[in-house]
């Protein structure tokens, strides 16, 4: 069993930074794939980005060039850097982790950006 804990979630203008955190209680967190992913009000759950436990990225195109998905493994990590935030981005975040063929959610964490 895996415990995901997510923080950073908070109301910011447009145009603002925010930084997410997620942390795991995987024992062997760096052979886990982690992602990140969002539910704007009223939509379905989407993708924002991913990391694999070699290090490879993939992102939404909704989020290219604006968020940074980043991983520490002595730190049993992974974080989402968002920058140029823009009123669409608001949506509760969710870590995801994958970990021994299954996958594990937070609780998610509010993003509102709004003026």
């Amino acid at each position: 069993q895996v415990q995901l804990v997510e923080s950073g979630g908070v109301s910011v203008q447009p145009g603002g930074s925010l930084r997410l955190s997620c942390a795991a209680s995987a024992r062997d967190f760096r052979l886990a794939g982690t992602g990140w992913y969002r539910q704007p009000p009223g939509k379905q759950r989407e993708l924002v980005a991913i990391i694999t436990s070699g290090s490879s990225t993939n992102y939404a195109d909704s989020v290219k060039g604006r968020f940074t998905i980043s991983r520490d493994n002595a730190e049993n990590t992974v974080s989402l850097q968002m920058n140029s935030l823009k009123p669409e981005d608001t949506a509760v975040y969710y870590c995801n982790v994958v970990y021994v063929g299954r996958a594990y959610w937070g609780k998610g964490t509010l993003v509102t950006v709004s003026s």
